[in-house]
């Protein structure tokens, strides 16, 4: 694994217009994300976790510039690809590529596989030869742990794990150097959940691939991952190594939602912390740090303002005042 970012993302934000209060005013903002840095080394799997509603897939979606960000930065191999024109972006865009969450909504069931496993070719590398195209697309169903032959059927004669799969070798048919992978193992069983990451480590080390893995499980992520970000309602909350952040978190947030992670023993017993009250609304998120509502350690000083990210250890960082917290694993891990 190379030392240099391949990605960084400097106070990233992205607001959507919310509802309108009334006639003649103006509408609110609803701020997805709010100020979010952070970069991945080439080779390096860095996860995105929290809850629904975090604003974990805007960012995604913004570091593929499928979003425009309102403010901040973003770097993708040394080159700021921030405000760059929809024709500027073209090189970028077979070099990022991104897996979808849901593997039924994102194959066109009217298209064969061989047209959506080659349609970026068609995108990104106009006049190819067919015999070429064909055989790109069977070697990237290959690569996926599927047959050549699969390339004349259509998406409803395979799985949800197959579908993915699918979605899988589409984008890696560019031979992109960065993977976004957006929830990709939500939609399916357990079981098919496992062989979906299996393959995607394999897929790294075989490809070299650098991946932002989004997901709401920290059982998933703790599997792929080699740092895990956590965010709280559009803001990064914890940033540590795996083995660290599972062993150690710094973070209340972290804490609670490592204390919901299955732990395959019967005979262990552990505290479960459950967080009270919903999610604010990012229309109007709390003063000060955005936790607090729900945080069972909070003092008054949390309210008067945003806590900054900052390093705590080496490669360890959080964004909470309470440096005199001494969290426990709730899995009961060693660092």
């Amino acid at each position: 694994m190379s030392d240099a970012p391949l990605l960084e993302v400097s106070d990233l934000h992205k607001g959507f217009a919310g509802p309108r209060p009334g006639l003649f005013r103006k509408r609110a903002v609803v701020r997805a994300v709010d100020g979010v840095s952070f970069d991945i080394r080439r080779g390096e799997v860095l996860s995105l976790v929290g809850e629904s509603g975090s604003g974990k897939s805007t960012v995604g979606r913004t570091v593929l510039r499928l979003a425009r960000p309102d403010a901040g930065r973003i770097r993708f191999g040394g080159e700021d690809i921030t405000t760059l024109s929809r024709d500027a972006l073209r090189p970028f865009r077979r070099r990022m590529q991104l897996v979808f969450q849901d593997p039924y909504a994102s194959l066109n069931p009217k298209m064969s596989v061989e047209a959506i496993v080659g349609a970026p070719i068609d995108i990104h590398e106009p006049g190819t030869p067919p015999a070429e195209r064909r055989r790109r697309v069977e070697q990237a169903l290959s690569l996926v742990g599927l047959l050549p032959g699969h390339a004349a059927r259509y998406p409803h004669e395979f799985s949800g794990g197959q579908r993915q799969r699918l979605g899988i070798a589409r984008a890696l048919i560019t031979r992109p150097e960065l993977l976004i992978a957006d929830e990709p193992v939500s939609a399916l069983d357990v079981s098919v959940q496992a062989q979906v990451v299996n393959l995607l480590l394999e897929l790294k080390e075989r490809l070299g691939l650098t991946i932002l893995f989004i997901s709401h499980d920290l059982a998933v992520v703790g599997h792929i991952s080699d740092r895990i970000a956590v965010m709280y309602l559009g803001r990064l909350v914890e940033v540590a190594p795996t083995r660290a952040l599972f062993a150690a978190p710094r973070h209340p947030y972290t804490e609670a939602l490592l204390s919901a992670v299955p732990i395959p023993d019967p005979t262990l017993r552990r505290e479960r912390i459950v967080l009270t009250g919903d999610v604010p609304s990012p229309l109007n998120p709390p003063s000060g740090c955005r936790f607090r509502t729900r945080c069972r350690y909070a003092l008054p000083a949390c309210a008067a303002e945003i806590p900054a990210l900052r390093e705590v250890a080496p490669g360890h960082l959080k964004a909470c005042i309470r440096d005199d917290l001494a969290l426990a694993s709730p899995l009961g891990l060693a660092a």
